[in-house]
């Protein structure tokens, strides 16, 4: 039956009714509930640069009785990364940003663990990139304290890294500082308040052949990155103290250090910091004791007091910039390592 003149109208009005409801239902849904759609705001920056520091100890961990135990790179990320509650594991945790290393084999190991790191977070191999105080250093010592000759020989090579997420921070060619050399006081040598030191290296290195190479482990290594989205400059370095600046700081020739405390910054690295904005430092200082405010002429501040290796604290890092609330004090007591890894939230 055809449609009368009417009956038209009707229909013509209820279809403009229809669709007068159904355009903004339409635009409602096509933001969805998470805020996909044109007019949704976009998502805040993330303004917070996370940093860890920890002696990972070639991923190998002595144990009391002697034995040593081998950490697999994704049990220890996992036992070290936290969320801003400082708690490991939860969907909170978040990629970080630098993860300064000290005990680390060389470019190997290095490139192994970052990519591991990346492969957490599921990011593309070769995210995570390391500069290394030495690609790849010499052996040096025995069983390393583990009954186990095959895991010892896993710590014989030693150096110290900073792991940086590339798809955040710049690095550019000239803002990798030279390395530089720990102070000690070399054994049979009288200390004579810090007169007796001298930097660590040959020709004044460890006796006899089974220790020639030690000193390369307290080789430091520092640089200055850029944080991409807004071209703040961030200065990183990691140093790992011999065990003797326990007894006795040393940090050069005649040089007892920042404060009495064996920490110096080599001369390319303080001009790396000198123009950078955000500051960290991470280190394995094999010395309690050292205060918050050592770095304080360098604009830097200690962040974690809880023991970091047994009952003595001897891991320290070293921050300028704002530094969000720990609620376990800047301090991860479940790293599978010898020493409790430190870390810091900074806002910028």
């Amino acid at each position: 039956m055809p449609a009368t003149r009417g009956s038209l109208g009707r229909l013509t009005g209820a279809a403009l009714l229809t669709a007068a409801f159904a355009a903004p239902l339409a635009a409602h849904a096509s933001t969805g509930e998470g805020g996909t759609g044109a007019n949704a705001p976009a998502a805040a920056e993330d303004r917070t640069l996370r940093v860890y520091s920890n002696n990972i100890e070639n991923l190998v961990r002595n144990n009391s009785d002697g034995s040593c135990t081998r950490i697999s790179g994704p049990d220890h990320l996992s036992s070290l990364l936290v969320d801003d509650s400082g708690k490991t594991g939860t969907a909170g945790v978040k990629a970080p940003d630098l993860l300064i290393v000290q005990q680390i084999r060389g470019r190997g190991q290095a490139d192994a663990y970052a990519d591991q790191l990346s492969a957490k977070f599921g990011l593309p191999k070769g995210t995570y990139k390391t500069v290394l105080a030495n690609e790849d250093p010499e052996e040096w010592g025995g069983s390393h304290h583990c009954s186990s000759q095959d895991l010892g020989n896993l710590k014989k090579k030693q150096t110290n890294g900073i792991l940086y997420n590339s798809q955040r921070l710049n690095l550019a060619s000239g803002d990798v500082a030279d390395y530089w050399s720990a102070g000690w006081l070399k054994p049979g040598t009288a200390y004579a308040d810090g007169q007796g030191c001298t930097l660590y290296k040959p020709p004044n290195a460890d006796e006899g052949a089974t220790n020639a190479h030690k000193w390369r482990r307290t080789s430091a290594i520092a640089a200055r990155f850029t944080v991409k989205t807004t071209g703040t400059s961030v200065f990183a370095a990691t140093m790992h103290l011999p065990q003797e600046n326990s007894a006795h700081a040393c940090a050069g020739d005649k040089d007892k250090g920042i404060g009495g405390t064996g920490i110096h910054l080599g001369a390319d690295a303080t001009r790396l910091m000198n123009a950078s904005t955000l500051r960290v430092v991470g280190m394995d200082a094999n010395r309690s004791g050292i205060p918050a405010d050592t770095l304080s002429a360098q604009g830097m501040t200690g962040y974690g007091a809880k023991p970091t290796h047994g009952t003595r604290k001897i891991d320290y890092l070293f921050v300028r910039g704002t530094v969000a609330p720990s609620p376990v004090d800047h301090t991860v007591n479940s790293t599978k390592s010898n020493h409790l890894g430190l870390y810091a939230m900074l806002t910028y």
